[in-house]
């Protein structure tokens, strides 16, 4: 979760400029849907609900850090 988070905030700081929050927003669902997906494989109690995952597990959302 850590990991996830830094390469996360990594990421947004990298490519975090005006003219592309809409790519940044479109690799958050991408991430939280494959990071819903792996959650699911190791529970035993079946898939892991988005809501679950959002307050249990709460990944940095895309914001913009430079402003070009």
């Amino acid at each position: 979760m850590r990991f996830l988070c830094s390469k996360l905030r990594g990421f947004y700081q990298y490519f975090g400029v005006i003219s592309n929050y809409k790519a940044l927003e479109v690799v958050f669902e991408y991430t939280e849907k494959a990071w819903r997906r792996w959650l699911s494989r190791r529970s035993h109690k079946g898939e892991v609900m988005f809501e679950d995952l959002r307050t249990t597990y709460p990944l940095p959302l895309p914001r913009i850090v430079h402003n070009i």
